[in-house]
């Protein structure tokens, strides 16, 4: 019985074959010599093509994903017991009639990360048998008719390619459980709607059927750029359809939105501040699809790297981390203190500048993608190199530069035209036309009456299940489902009207109806002279906060020192303006208490303005053991809770002094301990060879902290290490002195 089973073993082992990651090029003959192999995995590696594989006759699963196939295998039509096939992310541009129609069990097929455009015919002989296709990050523009006879799908992936339409019979007489189609310039239906899943794709299709179709035609239109670049004039004139100058003193304080029309489309003006303190706040407004108007003092601009990464380079990065997929027009203004030639030569400077930014970060990606092709260990970068395609797949689109002179209308009126020829263009903007159901504007403008009623608060800030009812009340509405509802708020969400920010679970049943509300939160506590306002904590404040005048200094010291808030100094903050400005009522909502998070911390730390973290003096010899590929748990931790603020990190000169000064080939890696380490994090972290985790590269490391000793006795201590700890920016932590033995770590 024994020998059976080893013979069972040796016998399964021989059915599946695995030469993943095994930089392969051609395949080994011994494998083709095989015809028990039903599985075989050859992901990973450097295959062009696969002559011989037709010899596997019996083969059930082939993965051959993340090669370098670039015409399909047609041998493949002769594995007439296949059931899934994998050939995602290589480079396959046509797949050939007459292969499918020889793979009648086929149930898996991925086909994702190529470069296809179409589908041959014949994929509808799988009829009855496929139930999986991934066809997503290609280039499709329409859904092959192949696909709409599927009648067994029931899972569809579509995403990132250049789909405008989804037909309806896609979803009707099939046991379709699930679809994905993010990614795409969809109008009908639109991308709002297929977020809400399969069933509500129906009913807007079911909408379509009984009642009159409506194109809605709008942009949300965003004006970012320095202070006094010219953008609230820009706006405005636009709007008035006349030269309105700005005065420095009327400047844009947080976010001003308006409307503007132009024929017939609609755009929403958001003209942010240009002031250093709303730079952090600014992508939490940013959504994709939208406009932005990039706006460029030509005046102040010089032909240097230092102007051009201050006035151009910081917003152009600001949109690669952000909004990867915007479209941007860079707009020069104050061209009346120029010269024509001034004008073209700083116009063709900024231009190839931002070129170049393009191509540097195409060349950045795909060097990190070659290296972890390349890693020895490459299957440990999955992840990574996933995010990296996919990083890879998004671009800005820039355009061609407008200079104008902002007190001339001719100008203005030149602007304009640009701005509606780029937004006509389909290829730049190709879902700027969406076709929605009348029961989108009806809820729209029902919204727009309850901001406007005198009984809605000043911060518009509403319950989603609350706003719901208050709609339904309107008797033309009285049938307005939730799912319906949530629809229609992703739609007014993407466009600028409302703020619904509902993968933000302590949000998600919130509503904001006054955006510029949140921007009014965020300048209490991004801001500059936050020192004097903490200083100027009034007594009253304090004692409501149950803290003393001490209390006080050690905010603005732990502030100044650390870049850390704690809780009950933001509360002082907090209430100082919401009290100020007559909105009492919603302080505790936004803020919370010790217990309880308030909305506004949650917003804060989503969008990584600051994070919760922990302020003590000592380390926590009790933390929990590192376990890599496990997730971690701090202790409970009764303290106070802080928000460190990495945009107030901006001084490095402790670190300096400790160290001797900066070089230029140093790099620095910081991090924060909030304040437990996990046992064991210095031990993996001694060894002396890593790997990057996003590019795969290796480099050789020293860990500045004394290294664990290797034999069992006890050595005698070493000198205290010293060590600044800091995070994201440059200010230092610390100090403190520490010594490790094994993985212990003592107080000193």
């Amino acid at each position: 019985m024994a020998q059976h089973r080893v013979c069972q073993e040796q016998d399964d082992c021989a059915r599946k074959v695995t030469l993943s990651t095994m930089r392969l090029r051609v395949l080994p003959p011994a494998l083709l010599q095989d015809p028990r192999v039903e599985s075989l995995n050859l992901d990973r590696n450097k295959l062009k093509h696969v002559p011989g594989i037709s010899k596997l006759g019996n083969l059930r699963k082939l993965i051959l994903s993340k090669n370098e196939i670039a015409d399909f295998p047609e041998e493949i039509q002769s594995l007439v017991h296949l059931e899934k096939l994998e050939l995602n992310q290589n480079q396959i541009r046509v797949i050939p009639e007459g292969i499918f129609s020889y793979l009648p069990r086929l149930k898996h097929l991925r086909l994702n990360n190529n470069r296809l455009s179409a589908l041959p015919k014949d994929l509808a002989t799988c009829s009855s048998s496929l139930q999986y296709l991934n066809m997503s990050n290609n280039l499709f523009r329409a859904v092959p008719q192949s696909v709409l006879e599927l009648v067994s799908l029931q899972e569809l992936y579509v995403q990132n390619n250049s789909l405008r339409q989804l037909p309806r019979e896609l979803f009707e007489g099939r046991p379709l459980k699930m679809f994905k189609a993010h990614g795409n310039p969809l109008r009908e239906p639109p991308s709002e709607v297929c977020a809400g899943g399969i069933q509500q794709i129906l009913s807007y299709f079911s909408q379509l059927q009984n009642c009159q179709v409506e194109e809605d035609r709008r942009v949300k239109t965003m004006f970012l750029g320095a202070s006094l670049a010219g953008k609230s004039t820009i706006c405005k004139s636009l709007k008035q359809r006349q030269v309105v100058l700005v005065s420095e003193e009327e400047r844009t304080v947080g976010i001003e939105i308006s409307e503007f029309h132009i024929q017939d489309f609609t755009f929403l003006f958001w003209d942010f501040a240009g002031q250093l303190e709303y730079y952090v706040t600014h992508h939490v407004f940013i959504t994709p699809q939208a406009l932005v108007i990039l706006v460029i003092n030509f005046q102040k601009y010089q032909l240097n790297n230092d102007i051009f990464r201050e006035l151009v380079g910081f917003w152009i990065n600001n949109l690669f981390m952000r909004v990867p997929n915007s479209v941007v027009l860079p707009v020069g203004t104050h061209t009346d203190c120029c010269t024509e030639e001034e004008v073209e030569e700083k116009k063709r400077d900024i231009m190839s500048k931002i070129q170049a930014m393009l191509e540097e970060r195409r060349a950045n990606l795909t060097h990190f993608i070659n290296n972890l092709e390349s890693s020895e260990e490459s299957e440990f970068y999955v992840d990574q190199w996933d995010r990296l395609k996919e990083m890879q797949s998004c671009t800005l689109t820039i355009l061609n530069l407008v200079p104008i002179n902002c007190t001339d209308y001719w100008d203005i009126k030149k602007l304009e035209t640009t701005i509606l020829e780029h937004v006509k263009n389909e290829e730049i903007f190709p879902n700027v036309i969406r076709v929605l159901p009348p029961v989108y504007k009806e809820v729209e403008a029902a919204i727009v009456d309850i901001v406007q009623s005198e009984e809605t608060a000043e911060y518009g800030m509403m319950d989603l299940n609350h706003l719901l009812s208050e709609i339904t009340h309107r008797e033309h509405l009285s049938h307005l489902g939730t799912e319906l509802f949530q629809d229609i708020l992703r739609y007014l969400h993407r466009i600028g009207l409302i703020i619904w920010y509902e993968e933000i679970k302590q949000l998600e049943s919130t509503v904001f109806l006054r955006p510029a509300f949140l921007i009014t939160m965020f300048k209490i506590l991004v801001r500059y002279h936050l020192v004097q306002q903490l200083e100027n904590i009034s007594v009253d404040l304090l004692v409501g906060e149950h803290a003393t005048i001490r209390d006080q200094s050690n905010w603005v010291w732990t502030f100044k020192s650390k870049a850390m808030l704690c809780q009950r100094a933001m509360r002082a903050l907090v209430k100082h303006q919401l009290y100020s400005e007559g909105m009492r009522d919603v302080f505790e909502e936004m803020v919370g208490h010790k217990a309880k998070k308030g909305k506004l911390f949650s917003l804060l730390e989503h969008f990584e303005i600051c994070l919760e973290v922990r302020n003590t003096k000592d380390l926590n010899p009790g933390a929990r053991e590192f376990v890599p590929g496990k997730r971690w748990e701090t202790t409970q931790d009764c303290g106070e809770a802080y928000y460190l603020f990495p945009t107030y990190l901006n001084q490095s000169e402790e670190v300096s002094e400790r160290w001797g000064g900066d070089h230029p080939e140093d790099l620095h890696i910081r991090a924060y301990f909030s304040p437990e380490i996990p046992e064991g994090f210095f031990q993996r972290m001694k060894e002396e060879i890593k790997t990057c985790g996003t590019c795969g590269h290796r480099f050789q490391t020293e860990l500045l902290l004394p290294k664990v000793p290797s034999d069992m006795e006890v050595p005698q201590p070493p000198p205290p290490a010293h060590y600044y700890v800091t995070s994201y920016g440059t200010t230092t932590f610390g100090p403190s002195s520490i010594h490790i033995n094994r993985q212990s770590i003592l107080d000193k």
